[in-house]
């Protein structure tokens, strides 16, 4: 069974359209990302959203996370609108990716608590619930097929996307939105750099000076169907498979030689039916952390030896936006499909990766799309790779093509 993939609809610091963040991305511009104050006084580098971008949600918590939401998912109105007339609203599902859980009215709560005794009337524990960045596209379309949420850390959006697969192929649903969504909180921008994760610089990925991660907001939404969609003009792009492994080698530390990663991507070639010369381009998961860079080209370079496909981490223009990036990301990959289409080796544009250029000499040399090598080397563009490894050694390899 084909599963086809509707043009998303993406709200990021780097663009709020899929259009907006294909410029971004291959012109490599990182003007989306900047220096933001928490309530601690740290200062940190990150994508953030502006504010006066958003407008009301129309979720009973209308909070940044939902706004964000709402905007990537206005975008794909149509095809979800479509898939309901199409298949009926009990056979849409709602698969969404994040990590959020509500801090930007927990935090305000909890310290009202702590000062008063008491929580603001109108706190309720709900607005903490995993459920609710999913609850809300139900309602929000009036959808009744299966609804759930993922949150396995920067992976959750992919576990969002192979679990509609999985829907849609098992016959419990014909249709299902599919995404993820997140926010550079305070909480977060925090809570990273106690792991001592954060970068002090704009992030510099797979770079002998990389030094941590920059955190982005973020959300992409799909329409993932049995049949493709008005949004597609045709040009269909389609989930052609996945891999997904647990390697559970630490809480917060990815397994050094990269094998949870090399079984994912190995996965995913294997179920596309794949070969690694058949990849045009892989969109990393590129954090700019020493362990994570390095166990990826270990990883990657097992897998695809001397086939040089081109390779860039899209990071440092979105920033790391968590349970989204697998979804957002994925978006990239959507667009270098569909703005490639009918084009030879010689005009293919790719995301160019930002970075000092200067290599670790201590990980394997990859392919990179860069200042220096801004088309790649390919001989066409009808598939594309997109990873994601998270936490506690749950890796995901998503697979798109023509």
């Amino acid at each position: 069974m084909n599963l086809y993939l509707s043009r998303p609809g993406v709200m990021s610091g780097a663009g709020s359209s899929l259009a907006e963040l294909w410029a971004a991305v291959t012109a490599g511009s990182q003007d989306g990302i900047g220096r933001v104050t928490t309530c601690t006084g740290e200062d940190f580098f990150a994508a953030r959203i502006k504010d006066d971008a958003l407008l009301p949600s129309g979720a009973q918590y209308d909070m940044k996370i939902m706004r964000i939401e709402n905007a990537a998912l206005e975008q794909i109105r149509g095809d979800v609108l479509a898939a309901v007339q199409r298949y009926g609203a009990s056979r849409v599902a709602v698969c969404v990716g994040s990590c959020d859980n509500g801090t930007e009215f927990s935090v305000a709560a909890h310290r009202k608590f702590f000062a008063d005794g008491e929580f603001p009337a109108d706190y309720s524990l709900e607005v903490q619930g995993a459920d609710y960045v999913a609850t809300f596209v139900a309602q929000k379309f009036g959808l009744e097929g299966p609804c759930a949420a993922f949150s396995t850390a920067c992976s959750s959006s992919a576990g969002a996307v192979i679990k509609s697969a999985e829907m849609i192929l098992a016959g419990i649903a014909d249709a299902a939105v599919v995404g993820g969504v997140d926010i550079a909180s305070d909480t977060t921008l925090v809570g990273f750099n106690s792991l001592e994760a954060v970068s002090d610089e704009i992030t510099n990925p797979f770079s002998r000076n990389r030094k941590g991660i920059t955190l982005g907001d973020g959300a992409a939404f799909f329409v993932m169907t049995k049949d493709p969609l008005p949004s597609s003009g045709g040009i269909d792009v389609r989930l052609l498979g996945w891999g997904e492994s647990a390697d559970a080698y630490h809480a917060t530390s990815p397994d050094p030689r990269g094998a949870g990663a090399q079984e994912a991507i190995h996965l995913a070639l294997e179920r596309s039916a794949l070969m690694p010369q058949d990849v045009g381009y892989i969109n990393l998961h590129g954090t700019g952390t020493k362990l994570n860079d390095s166990m990826e080209s270990k990883a990657v370079d097992a897998v695809f030896g001397d086939v040089r496909v081109s390779v860039s981490t899209t990071k440092p223009v979105t920033g790391h936006t968590l349970g989204a990036a697998a979804a957002l990301e994925l978006a990239v990959c959507y667009c270098a499909l569909v703005e490639n289409h009918g084009k030879n080796r010689h005009n293919i544009i790719l995301p160019r990766q930002v970075w000092d250029m200067e290599r670790d000499d201590e990980i394997p040399a990859l392919n990179f799309v860069d200042a220096r090598n801004p088309g790649g080397e390919h001989g066409g563009l009808k598939a594309c790779l997109s990873n994601s490894f998270a936490f506690g050694g749950a890796n995901a390899c998503l697979a798109i093509g023509l």
